[in-house]
């Protein structure tokens, strides 16, 4: 049997209920998420950190905007080349 130890970690409270729930939905205990994540950073060496990007809910108006006006072909300017856009830029 391999000899195991405890590995103390601080978090915040909200932090450390995500992590149990999310590894009660995988069925897991959460010293067995932890113990993968170390063991890949060591095997590949390297530390991973990253989030998924979310738009704020300002981005999201713009972006139906946007939708919308591609949709309707409202606000949407059409160019056949570099130069005719800038021309149509700079004469706004």
């Amino acid at each position: 049997m391999t000899k195991t130890i405890i590995l103390n970690i601080r978090t915040d409270p909200q932090t450390k209920q995500q992590i149990q729930e999310f590894a009660a939905e995988l069925g897991v205990p959460v010293s067995v998420i932890m113990n993968a994540q170390i063991k890949q950073m060591l095997r590949d060496r390297k530390v991973v950190l990253s989030t998924e990007l979310e738009p704020t809910p300002y981005l999201e108006k713009i972006m139906r905007e946007v939708e919308a006006d591609l949709k309707t072909g409202k606000n949407i300017t059409r160019t056949n080349s570099l130069e005719e856009a800038l021309d149509h830029l700079n004469s706004l």
